[in-house]
């Protein structure tokens, strides 16, 4: 599905280099969630402090994109880049030589971690800089396919955590977020096309655009659905279904790959049968398949069958989104690419943490899933308003050719 003349428009390197940055990051951004069944059980946790401990990494993360998104514009996303992996990476480290003892320690860890999560104002621009309008989906759908380091962190942590305790985990993970660093270092570049530095009130001039606002919307629902599933699947299968917490790793690594693995699909699809239709149809499918998990079906297998479907349409709709926004904002895609994620690791915030409280307060996860299922449905719902206003005017107000607009 991809064209041989991809590979010759952009720069290969820093597009490898730049998911590889991004899977790395991702990877130890969900950490506390993929070892939340051992920490809870070690410092005696309770649902809402879990779901709060698994949902502080996603909103941290998401905060510092807007900040990341500034820096990109201002000195480039190759430096930013290496910034926050240093950050990362001693936090890391530290955390492993003083020890994460209580609850209020994972806290602190989970803000160091939201600073890998911010990764994505990072590498998305990095990779979209080098690649025209036509290339987009692609382009931004392999960088952004780095979320898949969420499943080396639900596949492998616990696991690693079983043979040489959690604690230890932490300082193991540094070591590929080193070998990440040094291929960053060496094979990114930033593309030659940079935007004019700004001023600071010039990059939040996009805010009084409707449909920076609508895109912030939308990605929260798709990528918050996605990360906040990530972080919270292990302990679900374990407090659902007494999964012990390998195997519920396993369980939640098989959900999140294929989230990760279709987001490249997804932006494929909007690039040829357009953004907004492809959009529609996964904001469908994941709806439907939220719903029927909040009734807890008797089998696992057939929750893991409807958990596959939801991680799948939601990574769809992660690529989708965002071949629509560089159609749009393509010279404002650093500061976009920061409030858009922004709002998709608000939206994991919320979900995460809906979860912990509606298990915490009510016995079941069910209020929280249907909770997010309506608000796929709400998502699906607007865009069907503002579809018609999209394609008619964005050719004319965004400057895009024909061709180009009948993509969107």
């Amino acid at each position: 599905m991809i064209a041989k003349e991809f590979f010759k428009a952009g720069h290969t390197p820093t597009l490898l280099s730049a998911f590889f940055y991004f899977d790395m990051s991702f990877m130890v951004w969900v950490l506390l969630g993929a070892l939340g069944v051992q920490i809870a059980s070690t410092l005696g946790l309770d649902p809402a402090q879990k779901g709060f401990m698994v949902a502080l990494p996603v909103l941290a993360g998401a905060l510092l994109r807007v900040v990341n998104g500034v820096l990109v514009d201002r000195i480039g996303p190759k430096l930013s880049g290496a910034i926050c992996q240093v950050i990362v990476i001693a936090g890391l480290i530290a955390a492993w030589i003083i020890g994460v003892k209580t609850y209020e320690h994972v806290l602190a860890l989970g803000l160091v971690l939201g600073v890998a999560g911010s990764s994505f104002a990072i590498a998305l621009p990095l990779a979209s800089r080098w690649y025209p309008p036509k290339y987009q989906g692609v382009a931004l759908g392999i960088a952004g396919a780095g979320n898949s380091g969420t499943v080396l962190a639900t596949l492998f942590a616990p696991s690693l955590a079983e043979a040489y305790g959690w604690q230890n985990v932490v300082g193991l993970a540094a070591i590929p977020l080193v070998v990440a660093f040094v291929v960053y270092m060496i094979f990114a570049k930033d593309s030659p096309e940079q935007p004019a530095p700004k001023k600071l009130p010039e990059y939040m001039s996009v805010l009084k655009t409707a449909d920076a606002w609508w895109f912030m919307a939308f990605y929260g629902v798709t990528f918050g659905g996605f990360v906040g599933l990530s972080s919270s699947l292990t302990i679900y299968f374990n407090a659902e279904y007494g999964v012990k917490a390998v195997n519920a790793g396993f369980l939640t690594a098989a959900c999140v790959f294929a989230g990760s693995f279709l987001r490249p699909l997804g932006g494929a699809f909007a690039d040829r049968i357009g953004g907004i239709r492809t959009l529609s149809i996964t904001y469908a499918i994941a709806a439907a398949a939220l719903i029927l998990v909040s009734f807890k079906p008797s089998m696992i297998t057939a929750t893991m069958a409807l958990m596959l479907v939801a991680m799948g349409a939601l990574g769809m709709g992660n690529g989708a989104v965002f071949q629509l926004v560089p159609q749009r904002f393509r010279n404002e895609m650093g500061v976009m690419t920061g409030l858009v994620g922004m709002f998709g690791g608000v939206g994991g915030f919320y979900l995460a943490s809906s979860l912990g409280l509606a298990k915490q307060f009510t016995g079941s996860y069910q209020i929280g899933l249907l909770g997010f299922a309506a608000l796929a449905l709400a998502a699906l719902a607007s865009l069907s308003m503002i579809k018609t206003k999209w394609r008619s005017t964005w050719g004319a107000s965004g400057g895009l050719s024909g061709a180009t607009a009948a993509r969107i």
